[in-house]
């Protein structure tokens, strides 16, 4: 295996054209076509799934390809966003969010509306909007997303103004991503969550697909749909993988071990923990080649790789993060950490199978089966217990023993 050079201007260009594409889940369908367009220009074929999930595969070598077991690193394409839920009578729209966020992050928002004929663009403002008429009042109404609606930057004030434009209950809202890219290496933008997690994986593929190294088996680079809304991964496992690696975002925020450095690796989510082996191995990559890691625990959180589990797929799971603050709001990482998960992945890609008897999807004894306790973590030592016997009197002229003052 050999660490690869990442072309970081690559990964840039990559993260802000899909941050381009609007694509709240149920919205999809465009950025489907980019994805598809730049796995094209790569030379790496695909499939599709009815609904548009991705999974691409970088063959292995011949003497493996086919045979199994396969890896799949899962990304989504998907973000968050709002969908038209009421026409009020006053022209403005309220809302429903896509995904699950904050309607904090939803205040002050631009946003294009689609609808089936057209778009239009507008802002998310609280209901109570101006402290010119409500006075301090605008610094007590509730946070929720009822006391948002969507301004149309059009000359509406009525139902019937709003259904002129063919604008209709189910449109979607997306939210524009507003990136910023420092000079001193930072990301600031909304949907960071997940695009700069596929501009690392795209970027990893770039890198592989380019150097000519060694892949041992076969690795699909999959790209859901619908992990903000819960699914994702859930139904696009096929049987020849045995284990999976989800790409996503890793909050930073006190108490957490996630940093806008390196690459998090989460032991565990709230599906409980990922693959002791898996996530061993990926921190051991890490400490071979000098990429910097961290490691962290996240108990509000949903992936890709917990969505295949959940769904009943046999495989190990581990999950590789960008370090990001403010997730679900103006996200914040670092060019360099996505550079570092990119590294680590092909890195990933060029070592074979976690388990070689993983190779086989049932095994006929535990014989082969893996240990993740040596034998002396195992052995107990045994505080030895006094005789009851000698302790308790049983006999009458038995004195209890003296207490001295």
């Amino acid at each position: 295996m050999e660490k690869l050079d990442i072309d970081a201007r690559y990964l840039q260009t990559v993260l802000l054209e899909l941050l381009a594409i609007p694509s709240p889940a149920g919205l999809t369908d465009e950025i489907v076509h980019y994805t598809a367009h730049v796995l094209e220009s790569l030379d790496i074929p695909y499939q599709l799934t009815r609904r548009g999930t991705i999974r691409a595969t970088l063959r292995g070598d011949s003497a493996h390809s086919g045979m199994g077991p396969d890896c799949a690193i899962v990304a989504h394409l998907d973000t968050l966003g709002a969908m038209v839920r009421e026409i009020k009578p006053n022209g403005r729209l309220s809302l429903s969010s896509i995904g699950t966020w904050s309607s904090r992050w939803a205040e002050g928002g631009r946003v294009t509306l689609f609808t089936e004929r057209g778009r239009y663009r507008g802002s998310v403002l609280p209901l109570l909007a101006s402290g010119h008429v409500y006075n301090e009042a605008i610094d007590t109404q509730p946070i929720n997303w009822d006391q948002l609606e969507l301004r149309i930057d059009e000359p509406v004030h009525t139902r019937e103004d709003v259904a002129r434009l063919g604008i209709q209950i189910g449109d979607f809202v997306a939210f524009d991503a507003n990136p910023e890219i420092l000079d001193n290496g930072y990301i600031v933008s909304r949907h960071l969550d997940n695009k700069a997690g596929v501009a690392a994986v795209l970027a990893a593929l770039k890198a592989v697909r380019e150097s000519g190294v060694s892949v041992p088996m076969d690795c699909h680079a999959v790209f859901t749909l619908t992990e903000e809304v819960g699914s994702g991964a859930r139904a696009v496992i096929e049987d020849d993988v045995s284990e999976v690696i989800g790409i996503d975002i890793g909050p930073v925020a006190p108490g957490q071990g996630a940093k806008e450095q390196g690459v998090t690796i989460p032991m565990m989510d709230s599906a409980g923990p990922h693959d002791y082996h898996l996530t061993r191995r990926l921190l051991r990559l890490c400490e071979e080649y000098g990429i910097p890691s961290h490691r962290d625990v996240f108990r509000f959180y949903h992936s890709d790789a917990g969505a295949a589990v959940s769904a009943g797929h046999d495989v190990r799971t581990a999950l590789l993060c960008f370090g990001a603050d403010a997730s679900h709001g103006y996200e914040r990482t670092r060019l360099d950490v996505l550079v570092n998960l990119a590294e680590l992945l092909s890195l990933y890609i060029q070592s074979g199978p976690t388990m070689p008897e993983d190779r086989q999807r049932r095994m006929g004894s535990a014989a082969g089966f893996s240990h993740q306790l040596a034998p002396r973590q195992l052995v107990r030592k045994e505080t030895p217990l006094p005789d009851a016997g000698e302790l308790v009197h049983t006999r009458r002229d038995t004195k209890p023993p003296s207490s001295s003052s």
